[in-house]
């Protein structure tokens, strides 16, 4: 497997055309993938807003009350209203906020980010980016790369470790894991609970080639990679009756 980082990409900004922009300075081949950051498709799709566009409820300015306290430093309230707009359930208040988004994506402050925004405050997550992953692979087919899959990426934390990496907000042309169970291992034994996340590790290994920060490489090709044979699901986001970890949330509250 081959991961190549689509250089020289500009800034972009609202309407640009990111299969364009993507084509001009890649090689594209039947089979490849592209990933592209979140970063880049909602701020071409214009997903960009100021705190100041965001009334203060009395829930957010508790919110940023109690996560200052517990922090022992001021906090924006409006920034703590723009992650309650942009969220459909808030699982832990304090000493953060851990969300859900409207597309189903568990995250810290509704995946919300400030850094690498100019001229506006804050860079919201895509509305659906489902959708926008099916819009830029229809793009790359019109452009004559056809059969090559899409994911949007993000980054975010994981419990009980260190550190983000790179998950799949989401996709299109592809399934997003590989279903294992049913199959045999080395010793004849058959597999009872594997299914394998394929888009978030595509995501993470993109995530090795993008970096962080002012690298300014939002867009990687992964190239030489099979799906294989195995059946393939799109499920992805667990749905709350299966969601263990959130369950108990519900009934956890921090006090600082």
């Amino acid at each position: 497997m081959e991961l190549t980082a689509v250089t020289d990409l500009p800034e972009v900004r609202p309407g640009d055309d990111l299969a364009e922009l993507v084509t001009d300075r890649a090689v594209l081949e039947p089979g490849d993938v592209l990933t592209v950051a979140s970063t880049v498709v909602s701020k071409a799709e214009g997903r960009t807003a100021d705190l100041e566009e965001f009334p203060v409820s009395g829930r957010a300015k508790e919110l940023a009350e109690r996560i200052g306290a517990a922090a022992g430093e001021q906090k924006d309230p409006r920034f703590a209203q723009a992650v309650l707009e942009e969220s459909t359930e808030l699982l832990i208040e304090c000493p953060f906020m851990l969300t859900e988004t409207r597309f189903g994506h568990i995250c810290v402050n509704a995946g919300i980010d400030r850094s690498n925004v100019p001229e506006h405050d804050l860079l919201l997550l895509p509305r659906k980016p489902a959708e926008s992953a099916e819009r830029i692979r229809a793009g790359l087919a019109d452009r004559g790369h056809e059969d090559v899959a899409v994911i949007v990426t993000d980054t975010c934390g994981r419990p009980f470790r260190h550190g983000q990496r790179g998950v799949a907000l989401g996709w299109a042309g592809m399934s997003a894991s590989r279903d294992w169970r049913g199959e045999p291992d080395r010793d004849g034994r058959e597999l009872g609970v594997t299914v394998q996340s394929v888009v978030d590790e595509l995501a993470s290994a993109a995530n090795l080639v993008t970096g962080e920060g002012a690298g300014g490489t939002p867009a990687v090709v992964v190239s030489d990679w099979e799906f294989g044979e195995l059946e393939g699901s799109d499920e992805l986001f667990r749905d709350v009756e299966d969601d263990l970890v959130r369950q108990a949330l519900r009934n956890w509250r921090f006090d600082p």
